[in-house]
């Protein structure tokens, strides 16, 4: 892995993690002191991202993290849901004893880090139960698109959690989600993961009400 390919693993850990909001600026003066490395690794690691769309650059402003138009977010979110009920599907039908045990054991986490009353830690939990699910359909190409745009949209699903009553409604779905998957019902598995990632209605009204525009300075 190259030295730009490290600091963009860095800094998209950091846009995933909520540590770089939605809508901030990233300055490549400031992100090479950071670091410690000239500003060519950085404009290079920023072009990476800029190419996954984690990023996008704006006249004047430059660097931002990506605050996507509502229509894109939308979408993005109806492919998400579509990937994620492929892998519920094949997952209720390829199910391993080992499969099943780590679900079970990832429904745990969840509920756990429910308990707490910590957005933060459930979205953790939350995110080992899904890569769960994509390793349970045994296709790794699948598994690794569904990784790659839950990335994507990470900074979003957490903004999600943040809504009043989503982290036990989401709970609730992922014991829905683990019954059909151990019941080996494949349409039910992929229409409870369906409808647990997409956002319609209140839910993507509550969603695009919590980004945060970019500043104008």
């Amino acid at each position: 892995m190259s030295h730009a390919q490290r600091l963009k693993q860095r800094i998209e850990d950091e846009i995933v993690s909520g540590e770089l909001a939605l809508g901030s600026r990233l300055d490549e003066n400031q992100l090479a002191a950071r670091f410690g490395v000239s500003r060519t690794p950085i404009r290079e690691a920023l072009l990476q991202l800029a190419a996954t769309g984690l990023i996008q650059t704006k006249p004047r402003r430059g660097a931002i993290v990506s605050v996507p138009e509502p229509h894109l977010l939308l979408a993005m979110f109806e492919t998400m849901a579509e990937i994620e009920a492929a892998c519920g599907r094949l997952a209720a039908r390829r199910l391993t004893a080992d499969d099943a045990a780590a679900l079970q054991g990832a429904l745990s986490g969840c509920r756990d880090a429910m308990m707490t009353e910590d957005a933060e830690a459930y979205y953790a939990e939350n995110y080992v139960f899904h890569t769960v699910v994509y390793r349970a359909s045994h296709n790794d190409f699948l598994a690794d698109q569904a990784l790659s745009l839950h990335r994507r949209l990470a900074p979003y699903r957490r903004l999600q959690l943040r809504v009043r009553q989503r982290v036990p409604q989401s709970l609730a779905e992922h014991e829905a989600i683990v019954a059909a998957i151990l019941a080996g019902d494949a349409t039910q598995a992929a229409d409870a993961l369906r409808s647990h990632v997409i956002v319609q209605g209140d839910r993507f009204t509550d969603l695009v009400a919590g980004l945060r525009p970019p500043s104008a300075a």
